[in-house]
């Protein structure tokens, strides 16, 4: 009821596009298990209400023969980062399959091999994702966040935990695109704090959510 809108201020830009989107590249953190650099699921598929979802056996396989993953199911089981992201991608695109990730001890340069890897075409697209700052006061999560989103727009690849709870997967892409000189917009920066669901909420611990665009 928090993050929602913030997303779909990005998902939204897809849809003049949705029919060539075959392939999505989805990247989150490994909240509940320790993990030493990324992992894929061993599924051919994830299923939420909206149906199944083709996970990209083909693409894992490449990346688990150059080493640049692990396959481990264990840090899928309870992950929430990239669960969140299925619905909209269900609702939005048509027909297309999915290379989901979840990222442990990774730098960001291991980050930016992955992606080099499976970037694809124009049928590709890559999403990670993460929330803002955590429990902090509204006006210093708005303080944290306006700083963190700056780092974004100048393709910053150092961005920590304190900032973002998926900061390895921010730093990864951030560092590609930089090297592909591609460009980058803020769509939305919002934090719990500024929901219509807020009301009764302790605005003492928000936290802070923000859609950017790379192109």
């Amino acid at each position: 009821v928090y993050s929602g809108p913030i997303a779909a201020s990005a998902y939204q830009l897809l849809v003049p596009v949705a029919q060539r989107l075959s392939k999505v590249i989805l990247l989150g953190p490994s909240h509940r298990v320790p993990l030493t650099g990324l992992a894929a699921p061993t599924s051919s598929f994830f299923r939420t209400p909206l149906g199944d979802i083709p996970i990209d056996r083909e693409g894992i396989d490449k990346l688990v023969k150059q080493s640049l993953i692990t396959v481990d199911d264990l840090p899928h089981q309870f992950e929430h980062s990239l669960e969140v992201q299925l619905p909209f991608l269900q609702t939005t695109l048509d027909d297309f399959m999915v290379l989901p990730l979840v990222i442990g001890s990774a730098s960001s340069h291991q980050v930016a091999e992955v992606l080099r890897t499976v970037w694809g075409g124009n049928e590709t697209l890559i999403i990670v994702s993460s929330d803002l700052s955590h429990y902090h006061s509204y006006l210093e999560a708005r303080r944290i966040d306006q700083n963190t989103t700056a780092m974004i727009e100048s393709f910053a690849d150092n961005i920590n935990d304190k900032q973002a709870c998926g900061h390895k997967g921010i730093n990864g892409l951030l560092k590609l695109t930089c090297e592909k000189g591609m460009s980058i917009k803020t769509l939305d920066l919002r934090n719990s704090g500024d929901s219509v669901e807020a009301l009764g909420v302790d605005k003492n611990k928000v936290v802070g959510y923000g859609a950017y665009a790379v192109y």
